[in-house]
């Protein structure tokens, strides 16, 4: 017994000299092309203020909207694609101990009784005498197992860095599922307060087209007034209408999606109107391209998703070697309880096993080169994810450089368009103008408004989306782990 221990010693020890190896290539980071500097908005971008401060992890606070938090903290905690996303981390954190727990030898007990019997006696005749035999055994045995099959070509530690990789993916995935959800919820609730400011609009215009018909028909009647003039402002009237219409199914609509995405029916959730809404733009500080890998979580998911893949071709490549399993077990065995854990009654095995395929018709080779594609798949995958990244942010930074200047055109117009009814209004207070003059201007001026407050809104839109290309609040380690924003300036 001796010996063998000191085999399996030895065994034990080459066992681990050899698992400090692993086959397979070590991973590096997969090279993208980073420019130096966002192509849209560079210009104006650096004259933002504050452009060493960092995006918050509650970023849509910046909006300086209780209701509006309030909304986004019931998203976080009740919306249904943040639960199912949050499990599937689970699944792969839970994967991540799975396969740890082949590090360590497996151990078992067992215990076992059985009463046998075998034969009996049988009659050979009426009154004579009988033949046969009759046997009962009793048995009982207790014992333990251990197994340990040693990582010698770390096709373990492989596995372990494959499902570490994805559990990190899975969770950047999580934290990509959050920020959609938020931000889309902030999208909504803006493109509602934009309703609701086109609707008190659309509503007076529909007054004033309204006015306007009675006038035309007055006027026909007195013969200031054509029937074509009369067709006209029925037209203007039923247009304006069919516009109203059609904003209240875009606020109901918005409504709809916002009770969707804080996990209630639509039937239970409502909004009080707010057409008087003031639109904030929160000042977002400036950002490079290279900053985007640290922040995006598709990229970090996709390049995570290629270290899985990285360390599933060292999986691949150790089928090629041979597996050592080490074993041992330990009991007593005998005919009953009694004195059964005494050392004539003990039974015991320990020793190793090497086993190899020495053919297996290419399915090695072609679990290599699948391993091999597939990591290359996931490469490409991550650098187009860079890409479109980089596409994004300069979308939104062209959008959010030109809406401010639309901004700005628009508030122009509106001003003048407030002149110009003051005026209107004092003309026809002094008589020198019709009604009709005035409630023209007084449509010009709603027109405006609502101009105004559609650019607005949309300016708010887009800086959501922004932030949303720019990943959100939090960045991420080298190793995929997120860190706080404010550590990682």
């Amino acid at each position: 017994m001796n010996v063998n221990i000191k085999k399996i010693s030895l065994a034990t020890a080459i066992a681990a000299t050899l698992s400090a190896c692993a086959v397979g290539p070590d991973y590096k980071r997969p090279p993208v092309e980073t420019p130096d500097h966002f192509k849209e908005g560079v210009e104006w971008q650096r004259a933002e203020p504050k452009t060493d401060m960092a995006l918050q992890d509650d970023w849509w606070r910046e909006y300086q909207d209780d209701v509006l938090n309030g909304l986004v903290d019931q998203a976080l905690k009740a919306n249904q694609s943040i639960a199912e996303a949050e499990a599937a981390y689970r699944v792969a954190e839970a994967a991540v101990r799975s396969n740890t727990s082949a590090y360590f030898p497996t151990v078992s007990a067992s215990f076992s009784g059985a009463r046998t019997g075998t034969g009996a006696a049988v009659p050979l005749q009426a009154g004579g005498s009988t033949t046969g035999t009759k046997t009962i055994r009793n048995s009982v045995s207790l014992g333990a197992t251990a197994s340990w099959e040693p990582d010698l070509w770390g096709s373990v530690r492989r596995s372990v860095e494959a499902a570490r990789a994805n559990a990190q993916a899975t969770d950047a995935q999580l934290a990509g599922v959050r920020l959609s959800i938020t931000s889309n919820l902030v999208i909504y609730y803006f493109a509602l307060r934009q309703a609701d400011a086109d609707i008190a609009s659309l509503q007076g215009q529909r007054d004033i087209y309204a006015s306007i018909l009675k006038m035309t028909e007055a006027g026909l009647r007195e013969g200031a007034a054509s029937n074509d003039d009369l067709l006209a402002a029925h037209d203007a009237l039923d247009s304006a209408e069919a516009v109203l219409r059609a904003m209240q199914t875009v606020r109901e609509q918005d409504e709809h999606a916002i009770a969707v995405l804080i996990g209630k029916p639509p039937t239970a959730f409502s909004l009080e109107p707010k057409p008087d809404y003031t639109f904030a733009v929160p000042t977002i500080p400036s950002t490079l391209p290279s900053q985007l890998l640290l922040r995006r979580y598709d990229i970090v998911s996709a390049e995570r998703t290629a270290a899985s893949a990285n360390a599933r071709i060292g999986v691949a490549k150790s089928a090629y070697f041979p597996d050592l399993s080490l074993s041992a077990s330990d009991g007593f065995a005998g005919s009953s309880m009694a004195n059964l854990l005494t050392l004539p009654h003990r039974i015991w095995s320990v020793g190793p096993a090497l086993a190899e395929t020495l053919f297996d018709g290419g399915a090695r080779s072609a679990s290599v080169d699948s391993a091999r594609a597939n990591y290359d798949a996931e490469v490409a995958a991550y650098r187009n994810t860079v890409l479109s990244a980089f596409q994004s942010v300069e979308d939104s930074l062209s959008s959010m450089h030109h809406l401010g200047e639309q901004s700005a055109a628009q508030t122009r117009i509106l001003r003048r368009s407030e002149q110009l009814y003051a005026s209107s209004n004092a003309q026809w207070e002094a008589g020198a103008a019709s009604q009709q003059d005035l409630l023209s201007a007084k449509l010009n001026l709603l027109q405006a408004q609502q101009q105004y407050m559609d650019v607005q809104a949309a300016l708010s839109q887009s800086s959501v989306t922004l932030i949303k290309n720019l990943g959100g609040g939090a960045q991420w380690s080298q190793e995929g782990a997120p860190v706080a924003a404010a550590d990682a300036k």
